[in-house]
């Protein structure tokens, strides 16, 4: 029989989709004052994958990615989606436009194995977790480097977001062997330097 044990903690990643870099420069602030520093962001860049999100975001939409410093638990994500879904159904409502969103928020999280996507739509490659929300696994990490299922939005298959997670990855790899987000590590230019007469 197994022992049950608690897992390492995890890195959020948070996903935007907008009209323009703009939208997700002003939604910023508000995501870090809900999860605290930023720990890499990826600034925004052309998204041209599929036109389905059209009718909410435009013709010619921008993604955007960034992690947060504080590590969470795997099941924070269910509120985590939870919560970014009210976000995006304000954002609507503000802008008089309710139902369409202004911003589509994508909320993940990557331990060193995979990386998840959380959703509220059921298919046979997600599981469900709680409250309407269920995980995907998109990427597995194997031989230094992530890789799809078959089932992988294709954009996530792209090497502009490999490269991104990877580095993720291995910020996040640095922290569980330090207990330090990569960003606070002593530079090496920062050390004193070294008393001869001790």
């Amino acid at each position: 029989m197994g022992l049950t044990r608690k897992p390492a903690p995890v890195r959020l990643v948070m996903g935007f989709l907008a009209s323009d870099a703009e939208a997700i420069e002003a939604l910023r602030p508000q995501l870090r004052e809900k999860f605290g520093e930023e720990e890499l962001y990826l600034p925004a860049f052309p998204f041209a994958f599929t036109n389905y999100y059209e009718s909410e975001i435009g013709s010619a939409p921008v993604r955007a990615f960034t992690t947060y410093e504080t590590l969470i638990e795997r099941e924070e994500i269910v509120n985590i989606k939870l919560w970014t879904n009210e976000l995006e159904l304000r954002l609507a409502n503000e802008k008089g436009t309710p139902g369409l969103r202004p911003v589509n928020l994508d909320p993940g999280y990557m331990s060193l194995g995979q990386f998840f996507l959380a959703t509220t739509k059921d298919q046979r490659q997600r599981v469900y977790i709680r409250d309407g929300i269920f995980v995907e696994p998109t990427l597995y990490f194997q031989e230094g480097h992530f890789h799809p299922f078959a089932w992988t939005y294709h954009d996530y298959q792209s090497p502009e977001y490999i490269k991104y997670l990877e580095e993720v990855r291995r910020r996040l790899a640095h922290q569980h062997t330090t207990g330090k987000p990569y960003n606070q590590r002593r530079k090496m230019s920062e050390t004193p330097p070294r008393n001869e007469q001790e």
